[in-house]
């Protein structure tokens, strides 16, 4: 089921780092592979994407989301 969610990217610095997104809520995501584009620590962005319950991260930061699609907002 795809959601969309606003809010900011955070570049989380466990193990080996992770990409998060940080909701207007303040509920954090952990991105799958995100595209480089989307690596921007702070960028506000609206974000769609499949949470993805089959998969585990060392991070472990919150649940994993594959972005589908993003938009850069100011």
């Amino acid at each position: 089921m795809s959601i969309t969610l606003r809010g900011k990217i955070e570049r989380k610095s466990l193990g080996m780092g992770a990409w998060a997104l940080v909701t207007e809520e303040g509920k954090t995501y952990e991105l799958k592979d995100p595209p480089s584009q989307l690596k921007k620590d702070q960028a506000k962005v609206q974000v769609t994407g499949n949470v993805r319950d089959d998969v585990m991260t060392i991070a472990m930061i919150g649940p994993v989301l594959e972005v589908t699609s993003f938009e850069v907002l100011d």
